[in-house]
Protein backbone atom coordinates (compact mmCIF):
# COMPACT_ATOMS: atom_id res chain seq x y z
CA UNK A 1 0.00 0.00 0.00
CA UNK A 2 1.74 3.11 -1.26
CA UNK A 3 1.17 6.43 0.48
CA UNK A 4 0.68 9.44 -1.75
CA UNK A 5 1.32 13.15 -1.41
CA UNK A 6 0.62 15.76 -4.06
CA UNK A 7 3.37 18.07 -5.22
CA UNK A 8 3.63 21.65 -3.95
CA UNK A 9 1.44 21.16 -0.89
CA UNK A 10 2.06 21.66 2.80
CA UNK A 11 0.07 20.31 5.73
CA UNK A 12 -1.78 23.17 7.42
CA UNK A 13 -1.63 22.53 11.15
CA UNK A 14 -4.90 23.11 12.98
CA UNK A 15 -5.12 25.34 16.03
CA UNK A 16 -7.28 22.62 17.58
CA UNK A 17 -5.45 19.32 18.14
CA UNK A 18 -6.83 15.81 18.36
CA UNK A 19 -5.98 15.70 22.06
CA UNK A 20 -7.91 18.94 22.62
CA UNK A 21 -10.94 17.47 20.86
CA UNK A 22 -10.57 14.24 22.86
CA UNK A 23 -10.55 16.17 26.12
CA UNK A 24 -13.66 18.13 25.12
CA UNK A 25 -15.45 14.96 24.00
CA UNK A 26 -14.40 13.02 27.08
CA UNK A 27 -12.96 10.11 25.11
CA UNK A 28 -10.11 9.16 22.81
CA UNK A 29 -10.76 8.66 19.09
CA UNK A 30 -9.28 5.47 17.65
CA UNK A 31 -10.41 3.51 14.60
CA UNK A 32 -12.11 0.22 15.41
CA UNK A 33 -11.55 -1.99 12.36
CA UNK A 34 -14.09 -4.80 11.89
CA UNK A 35 -12.83 -7.50 9.50
CA UNK A 36 -14.36 -10.78 8.38
CA UNK A 37 -16.11 -12.48 5.50
CA UNK A 38 -19.13 -11.01 3.75
CA UNK A 39 -22.11 -11.92 5.92
CA UNK A 40 -20.10 -12.25 9.12
CA UNK A 41 -21.98 -9.37 10.74
CA UNK A 42 -19.42 -6.56 10.50
CA UNK A 43 -21.78 -3.81 9.37
CA UNK A 44 -24.65 -4.84 11.63
CA UNK A 45 -22.27 -4.89 14.58
CA UNK A 46 -20.57 -1.60 13.71
CA UNK A 47 -23.89 0.24 13.35
CA UNK A 48 -25.17 -1.22 16.63
CA UNK A 49 -21.99 -0.12 18.41
CA UNK A 50 -22.32 3.34 16.83
CA UNK A 51 -25.86 3.69 18.21
CA UNK A 52 -24.74 2.57 21.67
CA UNK A 53 -21.87 5.09 21.64
CA UNK A 54 -24.21 7.83 20.42
CA UNK A 55 -26.57 7.06 23.31
CA UNK A 56 -23.57 7.35 25.66
CA UNK A 57 -22.86 10.85 24.32
CA UNK A 58 -19.80 9.82 22.30
CA UNK A 59 -18.74 11.08 18.89
CA UNK A 60 -18.76 8.00 16.63
CA UNK A 61 -19.26 7.22 12.95
CA UNK A 62 -19.41 4.08 10.78
CA UNK A 63 -17.42 3.76 7.57
CA UNK A 64 -19.09 0.85 5.79
CA UNK A 65 -17.70 -1.18 2.88
CA UNK A 66 -20.76 -0.89 0.62
CA UNK A 67 -21.41 2.75 1.51
CA UNK A 68 -17.98 4.05 0.53
CA UNK A 69 -18.26 2.31 -2.84
CA UNK A 70 -21.24 4.53 -3.65
CA UNK A 71 -18.96 7.55 -3.93
CA UNK A 72 -15.47 7.73 -2.50
CA UNK A 73 -14.45 4.37 -3.95
CA UNK A 74 -17.13 4.01 -6.62
CA UNK A 75 -14.51 3.86 -9.36
CA UNK A 76 -12.80 0.78 -7.91
CA UNK A 77 -13.36 -2.89 -8.63
CA UNK A 78 -12.43 -5.91 -6.53
CA UNK A 79 -9.03 -6.89 -7.88
CA UNK A 80 -6.20 -7.14 -5.34
CA UNK A 81 -4.87 -3.78 -6.53
CA UNK A 82 -8.27 -2.08 -6.26
CA UNK A 83 -8.90 -3.57 -2.82
CA UNK A 84 -5.59 -2.17 -1.63
CA UNK A 85 -6.46 1.27 -3.00
CA UNK A 86 -9.93 1.02 -1.45
CA UNK A 87 -8.39 0.49 2.00
CA UNK A 88 -5.82 3.24 1.47
CA UNK A 89 -8.55 5.79 0.75
CA UNK A 90 -10.64 4.62 3.68
CA UNK A 91 -7.66 4.76 6.02
CA UNK A 92 -6.88 8.33 4.95
CA UNK A 93 -10.49 9.37 5.58
CA UNK A 94 -10.46 7.56 8.93
CA UNK A 95 -7.27 9.41 9.92
CA UNK A 96 -8.93 12.76 9.25
CA UNK A 97 -12.03 11.76 11.20
CA UNK A 98 -10.14 10.40 14.20
CA UNK A 99 -8.12 13.64 14.22
CA UNK A 100 -11.50 15.39 14.44
CA UNK A 101 -12.13 13.47 17.67
CA UNK A 102 -14.52 10.89 16.26
CA UNK A 103 -14.41 7.18 17.11
CA UNK A 104 -14.42 5.47 13.72
CA UNK A 105 -16.07 2.08 13.28
CA UNK A 106 -14.70 0.74 9.99
CA UNK A 107 -16.52 -2.32 8.63
CA UNK A 108 -14.60 -3.84 5.72
CA UNK A 109 -13.85 -7.38 4.61
CA UNK A 110 -10.24 -6.23 4.09
CA UNK A 111 -9.07 -9.75 3.19
CA UNK A 112 -5.34 -9.05 2.97
CA UNK A 113 -3.45 -9.29 6.24
CA UNK A 114 -0.61 -7.20 4.84
CA UNK A 115 -3.03 -4.44 3.80
CA UNK A 116 -4.59 -4.41 7.28
CA UNK A 117 -1.13 -4.20 8.83
CA UNK A 118 -0.24 -1.22 6.64
CA UNK A 119 -3.46 0.53 7.66
CA UNK A 120 -2.65 -0.17 11.31
CA UNK A 121 0.79 1.42 10.94
CA UNK A 122 -0.84 4.61 9.62
CA UNK A 123 -2.42 5.15 13.04
CA UNK A 124 0.66 4.64 15.18
CA UNK A 125 0.64 2.96 18.56
CA UNK A 126 -2.81 2.36 19.97
CA UNK A 127 -4.87 4.29 17.42
CA UNK A 128 -6.07 1.15 15.65
CA UNK A 129 -8.06 -1.67 17.24
CA UNK A 130 -8.79 -4.75 15.12
CA UNK A 131 -11.95 -6.79 15.66
CA UNK A 132 -12.20 -10.12 13.87
CA UNK A 133 -15.78 -11.22 13.20
CA UNK A 134 -15.29 -14.98 13.01
CA UNK A 135 -18.05 -16.80 11.18
CA UNK A 136 -18.21 -20.05 9.23
CA UNK A 137 -18.57 -19.44 5.46
CA UNK A 138 -21.72 -21.60 5.31
CA UNK A 139 -23.40 -19.40 7.92
CA UNK A 140 -22.25 -16.26 6.10
CA UNK A 141 -23.80 -17.62 2.92
CA UNK A 142 -27.06 -18.45 4.70
CA UNK A 143 -27.31 -14.78 5.77
CA UNK A 144 -26.61 -13.49 2.26
CA UNK A 145 -29.55 -11.21 1.44
CA UNK A 146 -27.80 -9.86 -1.69
CA UNK A 147 -27.24 -13.29 -3.20
CA UNK A 148 -23.57 -12.59 -3.85
CA UNK A 149 -22.30 -15.97 -2.64
CA UNK A 150 -24.55 -17.77 -5.12
CA UNK A 151 -23.43 -15.45 -7.91
CA UNK A 152 -19.79 -15.98 -6.99
CA UNK A 153 -20.19 -19.77 -6.99
CA UNK A 154 -21.89 -19.54 -10.38
CA UNK A 155 -18.95 -17.56 -11.74
CA UNK A 156 -20.95 -14.33 -12.07
CA UNK A 157 -18.72 -12.42 -9.62
CA UNK A 158 -14.92 -12.56 -9.82
CA UNK A 159 -12.50 -12.18 -6.90
CA UNK A 160 -15.13 -12.88 -4.25
CA UNK A 161 -13.55 -13.33 -0.83
CA UNK A 162 -14.15 -16.78 0.62
CA UNK A 163 -15.13 -18.28 -2.73
CA UNK A 164 -12.69 -17.31 -5.49
CA UNK A 165 -10.38 -15.06 -3.49
CA UNK A 166 -8.59 -15.78 -0.18
CA UNK A 167 -9.14 -14.26 3.25
CA UNK A 168 -6.21 -13.89 5.65
CA UNK A 169 -7.45 -14.60 9.17
CA UNK A 170 -6.04 -11.98 11.60
CA UNK A 171 -3.11 -13.32 13.59
CA UNK A 172 -3.25 -10.96 16.59
CA UNK A 173 -6.58 -9.11 16.62
CA UNK A 174 -7.49 -7.02 19.64
CA UNK A 175 -10.83 -8.83 19.88
CA UNK A 176 -12.28 -12.00 18.32
CA UNK A 177 -16.05 -12.30 18.15
CA UNK A 178 -17.93 -15.52 17.43
CA UNK A 179 -20.57 -13.84 15.30
CA UNK A 180 -21.88 -17.22 14.15
CA UNK A 181 -23.07 -18.23 17.62
CA UNK A 182 -23.07 -15.25 19.99
CA UNK A 183 -26.12 -12.94 19.99
CA UNK A 184 -25.66 -9.45 18.57
CA UNK A 185 -26.17 -7.75 21.95
CA UNK A 186 -23.37 -9.84 23.49
CA UNK A 187 -20.99 -8.98 20.65
CA UNK A 188 -21.87 -5.30 20.98
CA UNK A 189 -21.15 -5.37 24.70
CA UNK A 190 -17.76 -7.02 24.15
CA UNK A 191 -16.81 -4.26 21.70
CA UNK A 192 -18.04 -1.60 24.13
CA UNK A 193 -15.95 -3.11 26.93
CA UNK A 194 -12.86 -2.87 24.70
CA UNK A 195 -13.72 0.72 23.75
CA UNK A 196 -14.33 1.75 27.36
CA UNK A 197 -10.96 0.31 28.41
CA UNK A 198 -9.18 2.19 25.64
CA UNK A 199 -11.10 5.43 25.24
CA UNK A 200 -12.05 6.57 28.73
Amino acid sequence: MELYQSDNVKWHRSLVSQSMRNIKNGHLSPVIWFTGLSGSGKSTLAHSVEKALFDMGCQAYVLDGDNVRHGLCGDLGFSATDRTENLRRIAEVAKLMTDAGIIILAAFISPSGSDREKVKKMFGNGGFLEVYCRCDPDICESRDVKGVYKKAKNGEIDNFTGVSSPYDVPLTPDLVLDTANDPLNECVEKVLVMIREYCF
